[in-house]
């Protein structure tokens, strides 16, 4: 079977097609991608490891424990495509046509594992679960029950070697120079620059990343984004701050972790598997919007772990300098959270008379 890099939305495995296949240019009979490198099973095994180790992890429901949920096995197609996000917007059936090319071995040996249902045991062994799963044998309500109103500094619930494994797969650098945006309704003359950081320690609010009392400055990717996390009403005024990098610094990128690849080194396939969908909740609580009528213990789950975050050192000094999340307010702009907010100097400021919230066209610069 012949298919391209385009066929897939995992990086490493188009890296691995387009290092290999660098002079076999042409138009993909998979996805139609014209200038496509040409990947042929019949003459190219070398992603035939990657993918049979894969799905090793997985068990034919007919073979798994007698305690695994039924309702939890499904198609290893639909778990490939939907877990793993390793292809592009292919045919399902061309997706089943390339694993039983690249994986043609195990399909003579275990058919049932492409045409059945299955299932990843140890998502349900709870031995496995208290030494790989970030929240041991915990989900996250369970976890968020316990910090809220058990024990919330000294909590046995989290593997921090784990969270701080993983970490170590979304840092992301920004650059000196790099500018982000802050926002605070205001009147119409606005807000002097001096006024336009984050509260000093001991004045601050609570926040999905902070604790009252301990500062940390939330900024945004572009103009918009700011205007709508502030949540300006319509008849609203809004001071904007540009805010520039004054260093290089690190972050753990949060809205990185559906692209991990469960091929890149040094990650376990079946430990990836178990704890993807903790640190996609993790993006998803930093993320929610905040509210008036949010309790102020809401925070405490997203505070908890952002301080360990925050904690972790290489050669005594502090490895990551923020947090980075989606936007929920503004898809496709997204928010930081910078520990020190010394690492950045407001430079201007600009006032926005809200006409109508939502439309980038509805606002208009004092």
């Amino acid at each position: 079977m012949i298919f391209c890099e385009h066929c897939f939305n995992d990086k490493e495995v188009a890296s691995i097609i387009c290092a290999i296949s660098a002079s076999n240019i042409g138009e993909c009979p998979v996805c139609h991608h014209r200038e496509g490198h040409l990947y042929d099973t019949s003459i190219q095994s070398e992603l035939t490891p990657y993918f049979e180790e894969l799905l090793n992890i997985y068990t034919p429901s007919t073979m798994l424990p007698d305690a695994y949920p039924k309702a939890e096995t499904r198609s290893l197609i639909d778990d490939l495509r939907d877990r793993w996000n390793i292809f592009s917007e292919i045919p399902r059936t061309q997706i089943y046509e390339i694993l039983k090319s690249v994986c043609s071995e195990s399909y003579a040996n275990v058919p049932e594992l492409f045409d059945g249902t299955v299932g990843i045991p140890e998502l349900y062994d709870s031995a496995y679960l208290k030494d790989h799963a970030l929240l041991k044998n915990n989900n996250w309500d369970s976890f968020v029950t316990e910090i809220k109103t058990k024990n919330r500094y000294h909590s046995k619930l989290i593997n921090f070697d784990i969270l701080e494994k993983y970490c170590s797969f979304i840092r992301k650098t920004y650059k000196a120079g790099d500018l982000f945006y802050r926002a605070r309704v205001s009147e119409r003359n606005g807000y002097p620059i001096d006024e336009m950081s984050a509260p000093p320690a001991g004045k601050s609010s609570e926040g999905r990343a902070n604790a009252r009392g301990i500062t940390c400055l939330y900024v945004a990717s572009d103009v918009d984004t700011t205007l709508h996390e502030v949540r300006a009403g319509v008849f609203d005024f809004v001071c904007v701050g540009t805010f520039r990098l004054k260093k290089d610094i690190t972050v753990v990128d949060l809205r990185a972790i559906a692209e991990i690849s469960p091929f890149v080194d040094g990650l376990e396939y079946l430990d990836h598997a178990i704890n993807k969908q903790y640190l996609e909740k993790l993006n998803t609580e930093m993320s929610k919007s905040l509210r008036r009528s949010d309790s102020t213990l809401d925070y405490v789950p997203t505070q908890y772990i952002v301080d360990f975050i925050k904690s972790i050192e290489h050669n005594d000094e502090q490895e990551y300098d923020g947090i980075e999340y989606n936007s929920t307010t503004n898809p496709g702009g997204y928010n930081l959270a910078i520990f020190n907010p010394d690492l950045f100097e407001c430079v201007s400021v600009s006032v926005y008379d809200i006409e109508k919230i939502g439309r980038a066209s509805c606002r208009e610069r004092v």
